[in-house]
């Protein structure tokens, strides 16, 4: 009797034996691949940026710069960027003003690239995996060769789709699918009902007319050149009406005298003010993603009751709340639409490589403001061997 037992516990105890052995195996296998990751990680790295908030014009305005990698944080990843994606907020972020940084500032709040590196507590994404991203203002962006990103900032990069075309689509993407489905709060439901988007044919507004379009919404863009006409109807508008006239006769002449259902605001709303008040319906609803350049009436809100809001995309990670994990959550909504053709890119400029005189190039485009599409900087150049 006394034998089965010592075999029977003899085989327990190898088991058990076998199992540390190989779990060990597995974390010192972990570790050595995190170790070797960390081996090849430059200590500097290329990247574009400032310390004097200066007018484009200016050759200061942007420096090309060897810095140290990012810091990262425990829910961070380390992504090495393949392309960054240059959008209005970089260059209102960069708009003159007297402060003089005393480490460079690196702007860049969309694209995408390879994650190389994981904080402690990261769960969601393996070395290796291609992902697209949007930023955090409060932090150093992807005009960088390497960004830390805390991981809800992160989606998996649509496998069809290139570096260069995912880079135009986080920022832009996300802004829209909060603006019509956590503020105005669209659905399927809404089918058949009307959203005038104005200013239609930029990096928000074409992505929105897809979204709304998809919904089974009837949409009516606005913009005023021919080219910037034929984007938005080739990105979801079923009419485009000239922003530089008269919206009302224009909506009567194509059977909207009634009025509208939801207004999309992505432009300066002050000009347009008195006119949304006019061809809202009542109970309509209208979203603002830019800030009023005067003081408007809020009068004629109260006997339509309609619902204004707001949306920023970065609200959910500045104020840390509850639901801030749906950012990650609709990024990857947005790769799948991408990846089914539900959604197409907005990217209509390439510049390569990524460097100072080509960010500055991209930041005169913008403020310009006759740029469609998005402008997505590619790749830095190899340095010379010596």
């Amino acid at each position: 009797m006394i034998r089965p037992m010592f075999c029977r516990l003899s085989f327990i105890a190898c088991f058990v034996s076998l199992t540390i052995v190989s779990v060990c195996d597995n974390i010192s296998a972990s570790q050595e691949n995190s170790s070797a990751m960390a081996k090849f990680l430059p200590k500097t790295m290329r990247a574009v940026g400032f310390y004097k908030y200066l007018p484009i014009s200016d050759p200061s305005s942007l420096l090309d710069l060897e810095v140290a990698l990012p810091t990262m944080q425990n829910n961070d990843v380390l992504v090495e960027v393949k392309a960054t994606a240059v959008n209005p907020i970089d260059t209102k972020l960069r708009a003159p003003k007297p402060t003089i940084e005393t480490t460079p500032r690196i702007l860049g709040f969309d694209g995408a690239g390879v994650v190389v590196a994981k904080g402690d507590a990261s769960k969601i994404f393996k070395i290796g995996d291609e992902v697209f991203f949007t930023g955090d203002f409060r932090r150093n962006g992807s005009n960088a060769q390497y960004v830390a990103l805390d991981e809800v900032l992160v989606g998996l990069k649509p496998k069809k789709l290139s570096f260069e075309q995912a880079a135009a689509m986080p920022l832009t993407g996300v802004t829209a699918y909060e603006s019509l489905y956590d503020r105005l709060l669209l659905s399927k439901k809404d089918a058949g009902k009307s959203l005038l988007i104005i200013n239609s044919a930029g990096g928000v507004g074409s992505v929105a007319s897809q979204l709304a379009k998809n919904l089974g919404l009837n949409v009516i863009g606005t913009a005023s050149r021919k080219e910037t006409q034929e984007f938005s109807l080739a990105h979801g508008a079923d009419i485009v009406l000239n922003h530089t006239k008269d919206l009302i006769p224009q909506l009567e002449a194509n059977g909207y005298g009634n009025g509208v259902d939801y207004i999309l605001v992505n432009y300066d709303p002050y000009p347009y003010w008195d006119t949304m008040m006019q061809v809202i319906k009542p109970q309509g609803k209208i979203c603002l993603i830019v800030d009023s350049s005067g003081l408007v009436d809020l009068k004629p809100l109260k006997t339509k009751s309609l619902t204004i809001t707001s949306e920023m995309m970065l609200t959910r990670i500045i104020y840390n709340t509850d639901d801030k994990y749906r950012h990650h959550e609709i990024l990857q909504e947005i790769s799948k639409m991408l990846e089914n053709g539900q959604l197409k890119t907005t990217l209509t400029k390439v510049m390569s490589p990524i460097n100072a005189a080509n960010m500055k190039e991209a930041h005169r485009l913008l403020e310009e403001q006759h740029m469609i599409g998005k402008i997505v900087v590619t790749k830095f150049e190899e340095k010379e061997k010596i």
